[in-house]
C-alpha cells in the first residue's frame, strides 16, 4: 500500500512543453495567415484599430458613473475635541463681545451710533446663547 511510485516521464517534460508541442503546427498556421492578412491589408486594420480606439473612449464617458463618497467614520474622541473646540471660540467671542458692551455702557451718553453698535453686539450675544444650548 506504501510504496514508492516510479515513473519513466522525462523530468523536463512540462505540460506546457507538451501542450506547445502537440499545438505548435495550428498555431504557426494561424500566425502566417494573420500575417498574411495584415501585409495584404494594413490600412484597413490601421483604421479598425482607430475607431476601436473611439468607440472605447465614447463608451468609457457615455458608461461612466461616478461612485458615491461614503462618509468618514467619525470618531467619538474627535467630535469630543470638536464639540471643546466650538465651545472655547464660543466663550472667546462672548468675552470680547461682553467688553465692548461694557465700554458702549460705560459712556455717560450715548450717540446714535452707539446705539446702534450696543444693538447690534446684544444681538450677537443672543445668537452665541440660542447657539450655545442645544
Amino acid at each position: 500500500m506504501f510504496r514508492k511510485i516510479r515513473s519513466n516521464r522525462n523530468p523536463r517534460d512540462t505540460l506546457y512543453s507538451e501542450f506547445k508541442k502537440e499545438l505548435n503546427p495550428y498555431l504557426t498556421n494561424i500566425r502566417l495567415s494573420l500575417k498574411a492578412i495584415a501585409r495584404k491589408y494594413p490600412r484597413f486594420l490601421f483604421a479598425m484599430m482607430v475607431i476601436n480606439i473611439m468607440l472605447s473612449a465614447i463608451v468609457v464617458i457615455a458608461l461612466h458613473h461616478p461612485v458615491p463618497q461614503k462618509p468618514l467614520p467619525v470618531s467619538p474622541i474627535n467630535t469630543g475635541f470638536d464639540k471643546i473646540r466650538a465651545a472655547s471660540a464660543a466663550l472667546r467671542k462672548t468675552i470680547l463681545l461682553k467688553q465692548r458692551v461694557d465700554s458702549i455702557t460705560s459712556k455717560k451718553q450715548l450717540t446714535a451710533s452707539d446705539s446702534v453698535n450696543l444693538g447690534r453686539l446684544l444681538d450677537s450675544l443672543q445668537e452665541i446663547n440660542k447657539t450655545a444650548k442645544p
